[in-house]
Parts: C-alpha cells; structure tokens; sequence
C-alpha cells in the first residue's frame, strides 16, 4: 500500500473544518464534504434555495476533482447530506441528475441531517478511483 497523498487544491473551496480537499491512496481518491460557498468570495452569502445549492456543490467537488487531474466521470461513490430532507429530496434528485450521463449514475446514499455547517441545506463527499497506471 502507497502512503496517502493529501491534497489542497489551489483555488479551491476554503475548507469549513480541518481537512485536506482529498485524500488518496492507492488510486483511491476520497474527497472531503464540499459546501455550496463560492471559492472565490467564501464569505458570500450562499445561493438562495436547494437546486443553487446542488449545483455550488458540484462545482466545487468538480474543482476539487480537476485538481488532481480527475472529474466527475471518475466518481464511483457520493454520499449527500440534506438539512429538509422530506422538502428537499425530489428538487435535489433532479439537479444532481443533471451532472451525470443516465448509464453512470454513481452508487449513492441520501441522508438527513439537522444542520451542516455554514448554515448549508446540502453537503456532499464522494470517493474516486484514478484509472489504472494513471499518475497521482
């Protein structure tokens, strides 16, 4: 087993917590629960609503993914976070759809929470697999 690398994206999402952006180590890629703050004004308020949130999420983790030379293509696994659970889920489901193809769906767990940090209404983390003989 190689040891971890940690990475800290340059321009990426200020992190809300002590964490690198991603972890890897063998290939895996694990990335840290991303929030929907803009990178570059982070003390922004957050965009209004669950489907501004969804797509602020992604991005970040989509910046977060290029910075170690991967993108959303390489997710094997997300795992998402609601604050209004019962409210939020249908608009949730239909935004993050947008960012992926139908036949590569990532594997997925959706769960409800009382609160995340920054007063978010979603968070999500996921985990990568670099491709076989690919540079880390």
């Amino acid at each position: 087993m190689s040891d971890p690398l940690f990475h800290m994206i340059q321009g990426g999402p200020r992190p809300v917590a002590p964490s690198s952006h991603a972890v890897e180590a063998d290939g895996w890629v694990i990335l840290t629960g991303q929030m929907p703050t803009d990178p570059a004004a982070p003390d922004a308020p957050l965009p209004d609503g669950i489907a501004a949130q969804t797509r602020a999420v992604m991005e970040n983790l989509r910046i977060v993914l290029e910075g170690v030379g991967l993108d959303l293509d390489h997710v094997v696994q997300m795992r998402a976070y609601l604050t209004a659970f019962e409210r939020d889920y249908a608009a949730f489901n239909e935004t993050y759809r947008g960012f992926f193809p139908p036949d590569r769906l990532p594997a997925r767990t959706t769960v409800g929470v009382t609160a995340l940090a920054v007063g978010a209404l979603v968070e999500i983390d996921c985990i990568a697999r670099r491709p076989e003989g690919a540079a880390s």
